[in-house]
């Protein structure tokens, strides 16, 4: 992986992800994120737990999309990366393994991909 390709991935959380959806209000720097993602020049990794909270969300009516919605979206922008839900992804911060740090947690990866802050 070279530093320009990690310079262009992210990681974006439940409420991330909800706001664009909906159209509502980003910083202007989410939102340049989430454009560049959907022209095809960034990535940007949803965690499992994220369609869980979206599937939550929904059914307690705090949000107005489903999870149908982020499937449509997800679909129409490829750029967009599902992220299983693992060992390693579920490890806290700073935990390590034989020595060697895991990635730590699904919003940091070892700061090789940037978290999406709202």
């Amino acid at each position: 992986m070279t530093d320009s390709t990690r310079a262009s991935e992210f990681v974006t959380d439940t409420m991330g992800l909800v706001l664009r959806i909906e159209r509502r209000r980003l910083s202007p720097a989410v939102r340049t994120i989430f454009d560049a993602t959907e022209a095809g020049n960034a990535t940007v990794y949803v965690p499992a737990i994220v369609f869980a909270e979206i599937l939550y969300l929904a059914e307690k009516h705090k949000i107005s999309i489903a999870l149908g919605d982020v499937a449509e979206y997800l679909q129409k922008h490829p750029h967009y990366r599902e992220y299983p839900m693992s060992k390693t992804a579920a490890q806290p911060p700073g935990f390590r393994h034989g020595g060697k740090p895991l990635a730590e947690g699904h919003a940091q990866y070892s700061c090789v991909i940037k978290r999406i802050s709202v």
